[in-house]
């Protein structure tokens, strides 16, 4: 019998982004969270896309070192333009660079996924891409944004599901991968350890 939502144990969520969290709620996939200390800022080689992978695995690694509990569920997401990764800015100053930069052009938005399994020592690593085309930005329209405080933290200085959804024109594929988390990405890995969450069982 394949394993159902309601059969499944709650994966362990490594990271503490609010929005990951909620993603997960919206899919009713049940976890827990312990966030991952591994440090962002390390230099990964490959292309974006890699990289991205490559911290979504070094992220849930470092959970898995620490527990045998079972399935880790680790994501990183970046922004990406002309081959630059725009990560979270320092400060308002790197946001307001950050806004600059992406103001009128199309970015790429990559989330890299790793999920490992600590019992049956199984790893699947992953990514979505989803292209986000931002509208002209004025100086003082950047400002005003930086001033309500939502790019802090926010991979590329943006939140889609917030007030920064006035900065975007397009978005091109998957939209919960621009808030931080591809759930169809997500619902298709999990398969992979025979893990179906559309499955409704009473």
């Amino acid at each position: 019998m394949t394993a159902g939502v309601k059969e499944m144990k709650p994966i362990i969520l490594a990271s503490a982004s609010p929005r990951r969290k909620e993603l997960l709620n919206q899919a009713r996939i049940p976890f827990i969270t312990m966030p991952s200390d591994f440090d962002e800022a390390l230099e990964m080689t490959g292309s974006p896309a890699e990289k991205a992978e490559k911290l979504a695995y070094f992220k849930a690694l470092e959970i898995a070192r620490k527990s045998n509990y079972g399935l880790i569920l680790g994501a990183d997401t970046i922004v990406v333009l002309d081959d630059v990764i725009f990560g979270k800015p320092a400060d308002d100053s790197e946001a307001f660079y950050m806004l600059s930069i992406l103001s009128g052009r199309e970015h790429s938005v990559i989330t890299g996924i790793a999920l490992i399994d600590t019992e049956k020592e199984y790893v699947k690593k992953g990514h979505e891409i989803t292209k986000v085309r931002f509208a002209e930005l004025t100086p003082e329209e950047i400002k005003y944004y930086i001033s309500t405080g939502e790019p802090e933290g926010k991979a590329g200085a943006y939140a889609v599901q917030g007030i920064g959804a006035m900065l975007v024109e397009s978005i091109e594929g998957c939209y919960s991968n621009v808030v931080g988390l591809p759930l169809m990405k997500l619902r298709k890995m999990l398969e992979d350890f025979n893990i179906y969450v559309m499955n409704v069982r009473e």
